[in-house]
């Protein structure tokens, strides 16, 4: 066969992407290979079941939105930080063109240093310890808030909660897990505390403990006799529902739980595990947003997967989930190539306006950070995680201090 005709014949199979000088076919990629890489199982297993469900999404909703093909390669890194490490590894020798995940902050720590001495784009969906894109990495992009933005929104969300409420507490109790984010997050606490003059409390004792623990007797002991009117908490999922129980335990009601930004007491779980003492538990995070054209789009899909579930109680971790594989798909459809440098220009290049979650569009800046997101205040009220505040995008009015308060 003539070369003309050789070539005419790959066109037309749709094989042909680019002929080089030198006539070497190069074939145009068909699909895009994502490792999802979340803590399915150990202490974190709720929450990245919990990602894994927006994962799962993705390639049915992105293939009618983008006509993207995407396949999801997905690996559990049991709530282990050296074993995100090895998965990540894997999944790149495997031939993933892109790394997604994996909610903790930990783990994106040790991914993001896989994926720059790789060469391959690594997308966070949750975790925000800032140092992660600090590093002046070229494959790492994070869609989420750092620990800053956390504990300066919801501080300021705080403020919010007292003044619409008439409410004036002068005394928390600061509580918080001892790993990479929960260290992270006070440290946020620490530096922003002193510049919010309009928050009328001040912290009494700070009380850290491991997020993987069994038995917090002692810590709640302490956090009761420091007489705090309420406790300021940054939790994970098990160990909010331990502490929740342990205060019920030792017949503590201060005036209200609040988290300045962390996951656990939204999560579906903690009102399964729980029931109504979950009820009025507050945390102040990044969020979905209900009345987006996508989250209409993803709840119905959703829905569709499990129809037993509700969008609701996975809203922030299916949500940012999705938008991380959104936007390695996006970032595919522009490339027309799985060549990581490519794909990582591509991303870098981001601009995507319909999105799921609260805040302006998803744009990338030098370091490989999202700005602008948003965060909202959000209570449990008859068992589901409620918009609170901010007012325009409340669905409920906040309550605090807690009904139950200097009952018992």
């Amino acid at each position: 066969m003539q070369r003309r005709r050789f070539t005419q014949a790959l066109a037309a199979a749709g094989t042909l992407s680019v002929v080089s000088p030198f006539g070497i076919v190069r074939a145009q990629a068909q699909k895009l290979r994502v490792g999802v890489i979340l803590p399915r199982s150990g202490y974190l297993s709720f929450i990245g079941q919990s990602c894994q469900k927006g994962a799962d999404l993705a390639p049915g909703v992105l293939k009618e939105m983008l006509g993207v093909d995407l396949e999801l390669m997905n690996a559990d890194f049991e709530s282990n930080v050296d074993t995100a490490r090895t998965r990540a590894e894997r999944l790149i020798q495997e031939g993933a063109n892109v790394l997604v995940g994996p909610f903790d902050s930990g783990a994106a720590a040790a991914i993001a240093q896989v994926a720059e001495q790789r060469g391959v784009p690594f997308v966070i969906n949750i975790a925000a310890a800032p140092q992660i894109t600090e590093q002046g990495y070229k494959f790492v992009f994070r869609n989420f808030q750092t620990a800053g933005d956390i504990v300066r929104n919801g501080l300021a969300l705080i403020g919010e909660l007292f003044q619409a409420t008439n409410t004036v507490p002068r005394t928390a109790v600061f509580m918080h897990v001892n790993d990479t984010f929960g260290q992270a997050m006070a440290k946020g606490i620490g530096a922003f505390m002193p510049k919010m003059t309009q928050l009328p409390f001040k912290i009494v004792d700070t009380i850290s403990y491991d997020p993987a623990a069994k038995d917090l007797t002692v810590e709640v002991s302490k956090a009761k006799a420091s007489n705090a009117d309420f406790v300021l908490l940054v939790c994970r999922l098990n160990d909010a529902i331990l502490l929740r129980r342990e205060m019920v335990k030792q017949r503590w009601n201060p005036m209200g739980i609040v988290s300045p930004g962390s996951p656990g007491m939204y999560e579906e779980q903690y009102f399964k595990a729980l029931g109504k003492l979950s009820e009025h538990s507050i945390s102040n995070v990044p969020w979905y947003n209900p009345n987006a054209r996508l989250t209409k789009i993803v709840e119905k899909a959703f829905l569709k997967q499990n129809p037993k579930d509700k969008l609701v109680f996975h809203g922030l971790n299916a949500g940012f989930t999705f938008e991380a594989l959104l936007i390695a798909a996006d970032a595919f459809k522009r490339a027309k190539t799985t060549d990581p440098k490519a794909l990582a220009d591509a991303i870098r290049q981001t601009n995507i306006a319909d999105k799921m979650t609260l805040g302006g569009p998803i744009k990338f800046n030098e370091k490989g950070q999202v700005e602008g997101i948003g965060s909202a205040c959000v209570q449990n009220r008859n068992l589901v995680p409620t918009v609170v505040l901010p007012a325009d995008a409340a669905t409920a009015k906040p309550i605090f201090p807690v009904p139950d308060y200097k009952k018992t």
